[in-house]
């Protein structure tokens, strides 16, 4: 890819399939989207993306979780944690998104993704409505209590470089299309304040 985000080979071209989004969303009962659960580590974001995925699976919804440590087993085994690297990371997951929504299926993505400009241009990469992003807003002495595998203590120790939330910065959507307060409410709750999200923008009936 070059800055623009084109191939760097003119030879490449886009092959339109004909089946369509739209004959898989008529077929699936249900239009294709990304969720993408944004915030602190250990502030819930996997736990409830796995949880709604539960919720739509049991009513034959297609859908996928793409983890960010799952991811970095393979497609992004290459990259560490560097300015740099979160972005490349991002913007890898923001292209596999994509692929999936236009196969009709209901995106649920788990990433710290800390910087708002890594999340819009994930955004922009879809079509409007198509990317609802998901504030799981947890106070970081919440998240830092939570933490199972010990890295808030390691990065105050000076263990872990750039960990978010201690040595590394996170910015705060804007202007999300729902914030949940983790530290408040429960799973339950919260799956159903994003099922209820999910009718209202008409991706399930």
């Amino acid at each position: 890819m070059n800055e623009s985000g084109k191939p760097r080979s003119p030879d490449v071209v886009w092959h339109h399939a004909t089946v369509t989004r739209e004959r898989r969303e008529k077929l699936q009962g249900h239009r294709g989207v990304v969720l993408w659960f944004t915030g602190l580590p250990s502030s819930g974001k996997s736990t409830i993306a796995h949880a709604v995925e539960e919720r739509l699976h049991q009513t034959r919804c297609r859908t996928i979780v793409l983890d960010g440590d799952n991811i970095r087993h393979g497609l992004c085994g290459d990259l560490g944690f560097s300015a740099h690297d979160r972005e490349e990371n991002i913007r890898r997951i923001g292209e596999v998104a994509k692929l999936f929504v236009e196969g009709g299926t209901v995106v649920l993505t788990a990433f710290v993704s800390p910087f708002r400009r890594d999340r819009e241009r994930a955004r922009g990469l879809l079509l409007h409505g198509d990317f609802l992003e998901i504030h799981c807003r947890c106070p970081v002495e919440v998240c830092e209590q939570r933490d199972p595998k010990g890295h808030y203590q390691r990065a105050k120790e000076g263990q872990l470089k750039d960990f978010t939330g201690v040595s590394a910065p996170y910015e705060e959507p804007s202007d999300p299309e729902l914030a949940l307060d983790t530290a408040r409410l429960s799973i339950e709750e919260s799956v159903e304040k994003m099922l209820t999200l999910l009718r209202d923008r008409g991706v399930i009936r």
